[in-house]
């Protein structure tokens, strides 16, 4: 049970109540660090560094590793071991004798506590009834560098870092307005993980800002150890396949969006910020879509498209044709496919799970092993596992071509989660082209497309723009629009103030130039 100290008037020592739920700092500057080394008992990293401030004995507590020493020297220690007189009030500490950039005040234990181990430095004077507490946060932090999951050829090379502070000035640096919101809240009870919701004040939705932070202060967890538990713990339907917030390590796609209405999360601790609501197409889109010119954008868009639908039924194809449907294949393309299967021991449908299976288990052990050895580990191991099953005859070497070009569409997918969705849909869809042939293939893709019309993100239809249908929204879809086209915001996130561009004028004709 926590305990809470009350002071006596005109007395220095306290009495001890068991019956309440906050400590309260007391005078006594003895008595306050008896108690917080009890509450750190066998933490080696805390450290408690006394010190004689004025003519009063004074303390200052900080993780090891969590701050900038050299500003505590300077800011803390040497200033106020030059002060000779006695000190009264933490008020006129604060204002009058530190230099720190970040002094706050408090008067209860927990929350000092909690500061110390967010990276603060706390401040404690013998015959103060207040602590203080200084901003000096340091330590060895990643440097901003380009991010590696969301490489672009043309755009900024900025990625976020671990650091909440560090991902909130980035995008601070991208959208310098008094507009742009951060709010902080903490989220885990062991781990008092510290995140920030952005949001643009005018464009984003009251009624979406108010949803986001109700779901977020109903997580009830022991710890926040990436935005992913986040990401699970407010999204609207987890049992769906399909991604419902988008994850970035850019800080010009989160800046991108909330100018488009939506909102931001960055985590402490992760390099990740999720960005809600979000659509199906943003998934589909990268950022240096709106770098490059828009006919370079509209070809990549399309392929995209294609692509996607390559990954997800391409293989259901190829065994539902040479299964049930060989009058569909041309009759010197059918010989050419009946030979080359001819001493194959398993059927189509056997023959693509055995390698897509180990298409995936190649990919995955690409990625877990060091980057150098993984790149060999996936190339060599497709193009010889491949080369040595077709030489055995267990599998045909259309299956591994069909194989190979289902691998390559999935790289096309600029979001990991959603390339992972597409590929694990791939199986189903290969189950029923086993059972039914093409008309299983129709009937999976109507399921899924149904699921899309009917799933939503934080109140907005997911498959939105197409379904519901709205034709102006459109041009940023399928098709990037040039930017003078592009003089609205999108309506799904944006209730007031949809206008992007004040005025626009269409390019000149050679006649008119």
């Amino acid at each position: 049970m926590q305990m809470k100290f009350t002071r006596r008037k005109n007395a220095k020592t306290s009495d001890l109540h068991t019956d309440k739920t906050e400590r309260v700092i007391d005078v006594e500057l003895d008595q306050n660090i008896k108690i917080l080394k009890e509450l750190f008992k066998d933490c080696s990293d805390i450290v408690f560094r006394p010190f004689k401030a004025g003519q009063n004995k004074a303390y200052i507590i900080f993780v090891d590793g969590l701050i900038d020493t050299k500003s505590i020297q300077f800011h803390v220690l040497e200033a106020l071991e030059e002060i000779k007189e006695e000190l009264h009030s933490a008020k006129s500490v604060k204002e009058k004798m530190l230099s720190a950039g970040t002094v706050t005040e408090t008067e209860k234990l927990d929350d000092l506590v909690k500061q110390v181990l967010s990276g603060n430095t706390g401040l404690m004077i013998d015959g103060l009834e207040k602590a203080l507490v200084i901003d000096a946060k340091g330590g060895s932090r990643r440097s901003v560098a380009e991010p590696e999951t969301e490489t672009a050829i043309r755009g900024s090379r900025e990625g976020f870092t671990e650091s909440l502070r560090v991902n909130t000035s980035l995008v601070r640096h991208k959208i310098r307005s008094n507009r742009l919101k951060i709010i902080a809240k903490t989220v885990g009870e062991e781990t008092q993980t510290n995140i920030a919701i952005l949001y643009i004040d005018g464009l984003c939705a009251p009624e979406l800002l108010k949803e986001v932070e109700k779901r977020i202060d109903r997580i009830k967890i022991d710890g926040i150890l990436e935005s992913g538990y986040i990401e699970e713990l407010i999204e609207d339907n987890t049992w769906s396949l399909f991604p419902q917030i988008q994850n970035t390590e850019r800080p010009d796609t989160v800046a991108a969006n909330l100018l488009e209405g939506r909102v931001a999360v960055i985590v402490d601790g992760t390099p990740f910020s999720l960005i809600l609501p979000a659509t199906f197409w943003q998934f589909l889109q990268a950022s240096e879509d709106y770098y490059h010119r828009f006919h370079i954008s509209i070809f990549l868009r399309v392929l995209r498209v294609l692509f996607i639908f390559l990954a997800l039924e391409l293989p259901a194809i190829y065994v539902a044709v040479t299964t049930y449907h060989q009058e569909m294949i041309p009759t010197n393309l059918l010989f050419s496919v009946a030979a080359s299967r001819e001493a194959i021991p398993f059927p189509a449908f056997v023959e693509a799970l055995i390698m897509e299976i180990s298409f995936e288990a190649l990919r995955e052990a690409g990625i877990r092993l060091p980057k150098l050895v993984g790149q060999a580990v996936s190339i060599l191991g497709a193009l010889v596992i491949g080369q040595a099953a077709v030489e055995a005859g267990i599998v045909s070497a259309p299956m591994v071509i069909i194989v190979s070009m289902t691998g390559i569409a999935s790289f096309t997918i600029p979001r990991f989660n959603m390339a992972i969705s597409i590929r694990l849909l791939r199986f189903p869809i290969m189950i029923l082209a086993g059972m039914f042939g093409l008309y299983g293939i129709v009937l999976g893709s109507l399921v899924i497309l149904t699921h899309l019309c009917k799933l939503r993100s934080f109140g907005v239809p997911y498959f939105s723009p197409l379904g519901p249908l709205q034709f102006r929204e459109l041009k940023d879809v399928f098709i990037r629009a040039p930017w003078w086209a592009l003089d609205k915001r999108p309506t799904q996130t944006i209730q007031h103030d949809i206008t992007r561009q004040k005025t626009h004028s269409k390019p000149r004709t050679p006649n008119e130039i």
